[in-house]
């Protein structure tokens, strides 16, 4: 009798971000998707430490566990865990999760990577390039995969200080302009106010509603898809939010793309899912920013992301660049 085939080795990728935590094994050498996957709701907490690496433990380490056990797996061979806010948030993750993990695992290889990374790593894999990641916010990254060149980062500071064309951003901007037709302001949409409050109700009331939640950038990305409806309904104030939008997206992956040649550029993540009305505008900004780059739809997500580099560990075949606060490796573990 022929002997089963042999599987294995497995690697884990995590993704941590606003919305939950997203959990997935894979095994090394099978294309994507993950072999299994699991989610939570609940968003990894933030304290005075940053990232709380007690309260991602403790989701991660069983469900982990339990995809291991649905694979008959005894172990990892690398981990790549990948968080929003791992930048300027992460250090209580880098000082705990390597020895956690280590003991929880026994893997080989730890990466603690930036969102906007595993984001980087999904949509072009270990290529050369730039790719944009929007969603409430909006951040670009960009990398020639050498060590001098490094990654180059452009916005992602959030909806008071940039995000410049992310959700919040066209959100924000939409409720401006539905507040000008409220008060009989120029620039004003009439459309975009009956979206506003159909929304939200009497928009008078808006700002003492919205000001005080600590989810606004949420709030205000929420109302990102109505100027999208109202710019595919021909409005010029909404068509106008998206074509600076657009502006803003280019700019962002003109700053990180890599000189010379004809760079690769990917788009990824949630607010590309409103369609034609933001990517017909984004198309012709960079067309115009980046004449000789090649468009290419991002390959995956960002848990394939992390799926991607923790793989690339496994087989010490990493080319992304290493980078104290954005993809930080720990090996061996153990």
């Amino acid at each position: 009798m022929a002997e089963p085939p042999r599987r294995g080795p497995y690697v884990l990728g995590v993704d941590s971000g606003g919305s939950g935590l997203r959990i997935a094994l894979a095994e090394v050498g099978r294309p994507l998707p993950p072999s299994a996957a699991r989610a939570s709701q609940e968003p990894v907490r933030t304290g005075a430490a940053g990232i709380d690496a007690a309260h991602l433990l403790s989701q991660l380490v069983p469900v982990a566990q339990e995809l291991l056990d649905e694979a008959g797996a005894d172990g990892l061979a690398a981990i790549c865990v990948g968080a929003a806010g791992m930048a300027t948030l992460g250090d209580d993750l880098r000082a705990r999760l390597p020895a956690a993990l280590t003991e929880a695992f026994g893997a080989h290889h730890l990466a603690l990577a930036a969102d906007a990374v595993t984001a980087y790593a999904g949509a072009l894999g270990q290529r050369p390039g730039a790719v944009v990641a929007a969603g409430t916010g909006m951040i670009a990254m960009g990398t020639d995969l050498t060590a001098a060149g490094g990654w180059r980062r452009a916005d992602g500071w959030g909806h008071l200080l940039g995000d410049c064309g992310g959700g919040a951003w066209i959100g924000r901007a939409g409720l401006e302009a539905a507040m000008r037709a409220h008060d009989g302001r120029p620039a004003g949409s009439r459309a975009l106010l009956a979206r506003a409050e159909a929304e939200f109700g009497p928009v008078a009331g808006l700002p003492g509603a919205l000001y005080p939640r600590p989810d606004r950038p949420a709030v205000l990305a929420s109302f990102a898809p109505e100027v999208a409806r109202c710019a595919a309904d021909a409005d010029p104030v909404a068509a106008g939010i998206l074509a600076d939008a657009a502006r803003h997206i280019a700019d962002a992956a003109a700053a990180v793309c890599p000189p010379g040649g004809h760079p690769v550029v990917a788009l990824t993540g949630g607010l590309f899912r409103m369609g034609e009305p933001l990517l017909a505008p984004v198309r012709t900004a960079l067309a115009g920013r980046l004449p000789h780059a090649r468009h290419e739809t991002a390959g995956g997500s960002p848990l394939d992301g992390a799926l991607i580099i923790a793989a690339a560990l496994s087989e010490d075949r990493l080319k992304l660049p290493v980078d104290p606060k954005l993809l930080q490796i720990t090996r061996p573990m153990g």
